[in-house]
């Protein structure tokens, strides 16, 4: 299984962002049980920001819950995430995963 993220880059401050992670070798329906995005800010750890699983329910992290959607396009065999109101603490490279498998992460950078 390979995973391909993107996104738009440079993003403003109060923004929405929106990621796409498109899934090879795999289907999304059927591989795994958990679909995940994960973010590494500059200089710190890896952050779980969420998850939806094989059956469409979807878990976030309660700090990043109200402002975090994550959803999936069966038929394009792609997951998405969605952030709003986003903040200058957010920039960072983000990944989405699946099983032990990994993307190589877009770069968000918030900036104005």
């Amino acid at each position: 299984v390979q995973l391909q993220e993107s996104g738009p880059g440079l993003v403003k401050p109060s923004q929405t962002l929106s990621l796409t992670c498109t899934v090879s070798g795999g289907s999304i329906t059927t591989s795994f049980y958990y679909w995940t995005w994960i973010r590494q800010p500059p200089g710190k750890g890896l952050e779980w920001m969420g998850a939806i699983t094989t059956s469409g329910s979807t878990f976030y992290s309660p700090s990043l819950k109200s402002r975090t959607s994550i959803s999936r396009d069966d038929a394009k065999n792609t997951l998405y995430l969605q952030m709003n109101s986003l903040k200058l603490e957010d920039t960072g490279l983000y990944y989405c995963t699946g099983g032990a498998m990994r993307g190589q992460g877009t770069q968000v950078t918030v900036s104005s």
